[in-house]
């Protein structure tokens, strides 16, 4: 069968077409244009429609990745602030125990050597010497001890040598009495004597070490160096003048 064609006049010109040719819709000019139909399969190379920004939306295959992803990081996050709570935890409870440990160790605590039967304590070891107070003017009165001025003076030398010796960790518990037994001239002199009392088993370990000349003098002599000339008055002892001897 032949085809007729058809001759167009368009703006002056002579065209011709064949009827199977598709116009394209919407052209401006009224050519024809070789695009063929879109397919549905075109439709997929193109991903999801771009926003009102021209942006591409994100398919949902990626916003569920995207989530996941990030449920998996809070996860190990919280993982690891309950570990670190945990650990903290055990560390506190370490420290508490220890704590009461320690207090109930304090409270009970028995040493042996705070405690002591003095009855026990029946061996005499006494000491003698001389000490000089410089501050103090030597009178008659003091010749004799049974004068007003001699008792009062002996008695405040005799408290501070009494606390003196029970103050010492050392000899505290073996110190018995500190006597004035009479002051001389010299500014003034006083002659005093020490006396301790120990257990009869343990005598001779004490008399070595405890008790022993160097340790009872040396106590004294560091107190004597340690008080202010100041503060302590007409009761200031010379430190230089400090004599003692052991009484057999």
């Amino acid at each position: 069968m032949a085809i007729e064609l058809q001759a167009i006049k368009e703006n002056g010109n002579d065209a011709t077409y064949s009827p199977n040719e598709r116009v394209a819709a919407g052209s401006g000019d009224g050519g024809a244009s070789g695009i063929p139909d879109a397919t549905e399969k075109d439709g997929l190379l193109f991903g999801q429609p771009a926003s009102n920004n021209g942006e591409t939306v994100p398919s949902d295959h990626t916003t569920e990745a995207h989530r996941t992803q990030m449920n998996s990081v809070c996860g190990i996050s919280r993982e690891r602030v309950r570990l670190l709570l945990i650990i903290i935890c055990i560390i506190v409870l370490i420290c508490t125990v220890i704590g009461i440990s320690l207090a109930m160790c304090a409270v009970f605590h028995v040493d042996r050597d705070d405690y002591f039967d003095s009855s026990l304590f029946n061996v005499p070891r006494s000491f003698n010497g001389s000490f000089q107070l410089p501050n103090r003017v030597f009178t008659e009165e003091l010749v004799t001890l049974s004068s007003n001025e001699s008792q009062a003076l002996a008695a405040d030398l005799q408290e501070k040598l009494d606390d003196l010796y029970k103050s010492s960790p050392a000899l505290g518990r073996y110190f018995f009495e500190a006597e004035i037994q009479a002051f001389r001239n010299g500014s003034v002199i006083a002659d005093y004597q020490l006396t301790f009392v120990m257990p009869e088993e343990q005598q001779d370990q004490l008399r070595n070490f405890t008790l022993s000349r160097e340790m009872v003098y040396g106590v004294f002599r560091q107190f004597l160096y340690d008080q202010e000339a100041d503060e302590s008055g007409q009761m200031y002892i010379a430190p230089v003048s400090l004599n003692m001897f052991l009484r057999l």
